[in-house]
């Protein structure tokens, strides 16, 4: 797994031992998606549509998150915007400037090249755009993680 950082943006990449097809239901299936990277989301993803959920991951339990999805181009890309690291209770941040998370995928020789690039942190306000990025950065090892995971164990 590599990471790029750069002040506007986190990518990272990993080579999953499951072809594009069986990757790509893992992202886009709500209901996967929901099992790895830790989140109860309430519908499926549909561009232009949102959708919600309550977090599962361990001491997060209080938490929701909102995405809206931007494109969807099968088995090659997909994206959606979110508020990155937006984890105080009582704080409304609907009224920040989301980020972009973008999905890329490419067949390898044994498998699929997962890339994830999360970029906009600059309209991210100041006084939480680090810990953001950094929490985020962090989040996006163990999801890539995660979803290798959960593609091994369910072929």
């Amino acid at each position: 797994m590599n990471t790029l950082l750069a002040e506007d943006r986190i990518e990272k990449e990993i080579e999953l031992k499951a072809p594009r097809a069986r990757v790509w239901r893992a992202l886009t299936n709500h209901r996967e998606f929901s099992e790895w990277f830790g989140v109860n989301l309430e519908g499926p993803f549909v561009p232009g549509g949102k959708t919600r959920g309550q977090l599962t991951v361990e001491g997060y339990q209080n938490l929701s998150l909102e995405m809206e999805v931007q494109k969807m181009e099968p088995e090659n890309y997909f994206s959606y915007t979110w508020h990155p690291y937006a984890i105080e209770e009582g704080v409304d941040y609907s009224q920040e400037t989301p980020t972009l998370v973008e999905f890329r995928l490419e067949d390898v020789t044994g498998g699929t090249r997962l890339r994830v690039t999360e970029s906009g942190f600059s309209k991210v306000p100041e006084a939480r755009r680090a810990l953001a990025f950094r929490k985020n950065d962090e989040g996006w090892r163990i999801q890539l993680e995660d979803i290798a995971q959960h593609v091994a164990q369910n072929p």
